[in-house]
């Protein structure tokens, strides 16, 4: 229909990836059941093992999709002490892994390998329920997992199974089908899943980005003029 449509694209990359890294601590460490015990008077007197979780020094991080996001988060991870990053994807990123001397492995290696999962592909036919039953099986039971790409890259059901069952230690997710997730829905029962409202581009200075980067489109497209970002048809 002739119809010019705008975009504001490489402005959230920062953001979600700093998001990830915030999720994937915060589950590995528990830190929402934690508060949760303080709050409902479970802190009482010292436990060895009470509220442990688990750390990223010398751990195995596999990350699909190394792209630009899947990169800002490897970039903040790495001076954790992970000992090593595995990726998959399409094809190998030579460039993008030299910087974490990261691995182009398959999808069933990632999983067996990986003391912790991060999704920051693109949602496509190849990806759509990309994570699912035979995927967490071969994870490791002390493994956390975390999406912060689409919900449907995940099939829901079959992680609440791998998760409720202890197949998998943990998962965050912070992108779930439907947005918004129930508020009964069955994942939202198990204490070893935080789910985020979609957060990722959640800064003042990301959606300010997004904003006027969204206004300039439009002016130019009213103008006729070339949009500042525009997507080819």
């Amino acid at each position: 229909r002739g119809i010019r449509v705008g975009y504001t694209p490489d402005v959230l990359t920062d953001a979600t990836a700093e998001l990830s890294v915030a999720l994937l601590l915060s589950v590995c460490r528990r830190l929402p059941e934690a508060a949760e015990q303080v709050k409902g008077g479970g802190w009482t007197t010292w436990k060895p093992l009470w509220m442990c979780g688990y750390g990223l020094s010398n751990s195995t991080v596999g990350i699909i999709g190394l792209g630009r996001i899947g990169q800002a988060v490897a970039r903040r991870l790495k001076p954790f002490g992970v000992k090593k990053f595995l990726y998959t994807g399409s094809g190998p990123k030579p460039e993008g892994a030299a910087e974490f001397g990261a691995e182009f492995v398959p999808l069933t290696r990632l999983a067996e390998e990986s003391d912790f999962v991060v999704v920051t592909c693109a949602l496509t036919p190849a990806t759509q329920g990309m994570c699912n039953k035979d995927f967490f099986s071969r994870m490791k039971k002390t493994s956390v997992f975390v999406n912060t790409s689409r919900g449907a890259v995940v099939n829901q059901e079959d992680l609440y199974d791998a998760l409720a069952q202890g197949q998998i230690a943990a998962a965050g997710l912070d992108v779930t089908t439907p947005e918004p997730l129930p508020t009964n829905h069955p994942l939202l029962s198990l204490k070893n899943c935080v789910i985020l409202p979609h957060i990722g581009s959640a800064t003042y200075a990301t959606r300010n980005t997004m904003a006027v980067l969204a206004a300039n489109n439009l002016l130019a497209g009213l103008r006729g003029e070339p949009m500042p970002h525009e997507l080819q048809l």
